[in-house]
């Protein structure tokens, strides 16, 4: 999601899973990724994920903002598990006056000025819905509940671990006024902003169904494939996840030869889409359609209005040649981007990630435009290709997403990654002193304050990924975080996969640092309590524990540099300081002794702790 950009001023397992790789190749492109095979009980290895292909003909009426789909779903159970019940998300439906996004939002205290009480005004022919009509397993009637965003579904008969099923379904939906990241005729003009739009089977994992109801937050999804047939006025551009199938009956800037359109009022955009866990798109009759090739990668496709003032138009210009060098940051800083397109879409309420695309608005000036850019396709990384659970670890999708688009932002303008990195500090402070902040354990839909949330999961999820380099040395860090991609893209990684790549890499114990950041509210404050003569003594006064960096000066106007080890560690950062004995954490105090007479004493010199009061860290 869009980051939030809080004024300081104003606020002061490793699970192992040895897939093979498949090649999928679609009309236009190619894409090698893993594919999740049917596993036999008998030989499950301790990793496992479910599959889905989806099969969907969409019917919409532009004028009525009306649509009927037909939807043809094969499930496969490689769970060891037998289920007995499937639940999809309707997520349309939380566009109704009494939803609970509608009564979060109007009860919250600090509700999301885009939503407010919005969704309680609306009209009937204003509200978003889904409704399924019929739904059948493996040709068998099924009976099914629509509750709220969730639909509850009794099957036939039980689906056996190693089973395939398939779910055939007919459904109708509305598209609802825009309010929040999906719907029509938003603020800029957008006609349709689709994104969570069709009925989608809920992910079941080791942890079970993760049917959460659409509130507020973000999303969880099934890796699969998808096979879309979008028929609508013919005079509409579309553009988001997959790849045209059929570009030459379309044209619209997606042609590879001569156009040759069918002689009807609708056309019909033919999508594939390998091996994502989400389908979004968008449509306008006043898209332009720009591309844009990136070296050795995909293809960039711009889709914005042709109708906005030429200030705007230009940002547009502008941004794709940018939109090139973060593609190329981030495959080489993460890994390499593994699909061949990606579309930078006007259509969001701010900007959201999807599978292969983005919506975001348009009108902004050119350093949002870029910034927003900058976040929503470093998710294709984090969150799309890292596909980890965003409802319960949303710092590990927006904080390290944050992180990464602020590097890159650094790296094209050439401005000071510290300097930027402060900002970004000082938010996650303000929320440890201000006594609304909960763990980041916390569901994404649990906290007691919009902005809580905010900071928690982008700026104190930027903190455990910059800080981490404090703890383990930059270049380890930036090792961790490649070998991260490597070992889990199209998988569903868990924090502790994370922290245990960093224990690979490093060498060190790292269990703590994950624990006390993100599993309490423990804090970092670490003081020199006195100096005397060549003598120093430091005090830790927050419960977080930390290894220490220190600089001394001495009286002769020369200067050392001291590293202290954190005990729990069990062993140290590369680093050319002098190593000084362990610090065990229930010690409070730890004291240690120069060559020379001492004039001043500064822990962590170059502020890359989250020291709640650097007042004390000198003296």
């Amino acid at each position: 999601m869009i980051r939030f950009f809080i004024s300081i001023s104003v606020v002061l397992i490793l699970w192992s899973c040895n897939t093979s790789k498949t090649t999928i190749v679609t009309k236009n492109s190619t894409v090698i990724a893993p594919q999740t095979p049917v596993i036999p009980s008998s030989t499950k290895s301790a990793y496992w994920q479910q599959h889905v292909d989806y099969k969907m003909d969409i019917d919409m009426d532009v004028n009525t903002y009306q649509y009927k789909g037909k939807q043809t779903l094969v499930y496969t159970n490689n769970s060891p598990d037998v289920l007995n019940k499937v639940f999809y998300h309707l997520y349309f439906n939380a566009f109704q006056p009494g939803s609970e996004m509608d009564v979060r939002s109007r009860n919250i205290p600090d509700p999301d000025g885009r939503v407010g009480d919005r969704i309680s005004k609306l009209n009937p022919d204003e509200i978003g819905y889904i409704k399924v009509s019929s739904l059948k397993q493996n040709g068998e009637i099924l009976k099914h509940e629509t509750v709220g965003t969730v639909l509850e579904v009794d099957l036939a008969t039980p689906i056996q671990p190693g089973e395939r099923v398939t779910f055939n379904m007919d459904f109708e939906a509305q598209v609802p006024v825009q309010i929040r990241r999906s719907g029509r005729n938003n603020n800029e003009g957008v006609a349709l902003s689709m994104a969570q739009w069709y009925p989608k089977l809920a992910e079941y994992d080791f942890e079970g169904w993760h049917a959460d109801p659409y509130i507020g937050r973000e999303f969880h999804g099934v890796w699969g494939n998808f096979d879309v047939k979008l028929t609508l006025d013919k005079n509409y551009i579309v553009g988001g996840t997959g790849y045209l199938q059929n570009p030459n009956q379309i044209g619209y800037g997606y042609e590879t030869g001569t156009v040759s359109r069918p002689n009807t009022d609708k056309l019909t955009w033919h999508y594939v889409a390998p091996n994502v866990h989400d389908f979004t798109w968008a449509a306008d009759p006043n898209y332009i359609h720009d591309t844009a090739q990136v070296p050795n990668g995909p293809l960039l496709h711009f889709l914005y209005k042709s109708t906005m003032p030429r200030e705007k138009l230009e940002n547009w210009k502008n941004l794709q040649p940018k939109a090139v060098e973060l593609m190329q940051f981030f495959s080489n800083n993460v890994g390499q981007y593994p699909y061949k397109q990606y579309s930078v879409i006007q259509g969001g309420d701010g900007g959201m990630e999807y599978g292969m695309c983005t919506l975001i608005l348009g009108e902004g000036t050119f350093d949002g435009l870029f910034g927003v850019t900058a976040h929503e396709m470093g998710h294709s990384w984090f969150q799309f290709i890292l596909a980890s659970n965003e409802l319960r670890h949303s710092w590990m999708d927006e904080g390290f997403t944050e992180y990464i688009g602020t590097l890159a932002e650094s790296h094209i303008f050439n401005k000071d990654f510290e300097d930027l990195s402060k900002r970004v500090y000082g938010a996650y402070i303000y929320l440890a002193k201000s006594g609304k902040e909960q763990p980041q354990t916390t569901h994404s839909d649990r906290y007691n304050f919009n902005q809580a949330y905010s900071i928690s999961a982008y700026y104190k999820g930027y903190v455990f990924l910059k800080q981490l380099a404090y703890v383990i040395g930059q270049e380890n860090q930036e090792k961790t975080i490649k070998q991260y991609f490597n070992d889990f893209s199209f998988k569903h990684p868990r924090p502790i996969d994370f922290i245990r790549t960093a224990e690979k890499i490093s060498g060190l114990e790292l269990d703590w640092y994950l624990i006390d950041w993100t599993q309490t509210t423990n804090t970092i404050d670490y003081a020199v309590k006195s100096i005397e003569g060549n003598s120093i003594t430091m005090e830790r006064i927050g419960l977080m524990p930390m290894p220490i960096d220190v600089t001394v000066t001495y009286v002769d106007g020369t200067s050392e540099d001291f590293y202290i080890p954190l005990q729990i560690m069990r062993g140290e950062k590369p680093t050319a300081a002098t190593i000084l004995k362990d610090w065990a954490w229930a010690h409070p105090t730890y004291s240690f002794e120069t060559p020379k007479t001492i004039k001043s004493v500064e822990i962590d010199p170059k502020g890359l702790m989250a020291d709640l009061n650097r007042q004390n860290n000198k003296k």
